[in-house]
């Protein structure tokens, strides 16, 4: 791919270039737009601190919201997932308030 395939996103105030195509490209911006966006909210609450923790925060949160829409419809037996997901991001929030690393990064 050439370098017009190139797409270039802001994520956490940082530049990404990422080679995709140009059908793609608007799906490509407003992922990024939203990611940005969790990543924000993630850092503004003050409990997480270091860009790779909040990216972490962000893709568990995302795939918490994803799970969630697609056990939806399925109104019997989805809830064993939606809990799990839960207490892993229970879990992980935890960990990263008690851990004296991510006070320092």
């Amino acid at each position: 791919m050439s370098s017009s395939n190139s797409v270039t996103v802001q994520i956490l105030d940082k530049e990404y270039s990422i080679i995709c195509p140009p059908e793609e490209r608007n799906n490509l911006v407003g992922a990024a737009r939203y990611l940005d966006g969790k990543m924000r909210e993630i850092r503004s609450s003050g409990k997480v601190i270091g860009a790779d923790r909040i990216a972490v925060m962000a893709a568990l949160n995302i795939t918490h919201e994803l799970l969630h829409r697609q056990e939806r419809p399925e109104a019997a037996g989805g809830g064993a997932t939606r809990e799990q997901v839960r207490d892993l991001l229970e879990r992980v929030d935890q960990a990263l308030s008690d851990d004296p690393v991510s006070k320092s990064d």
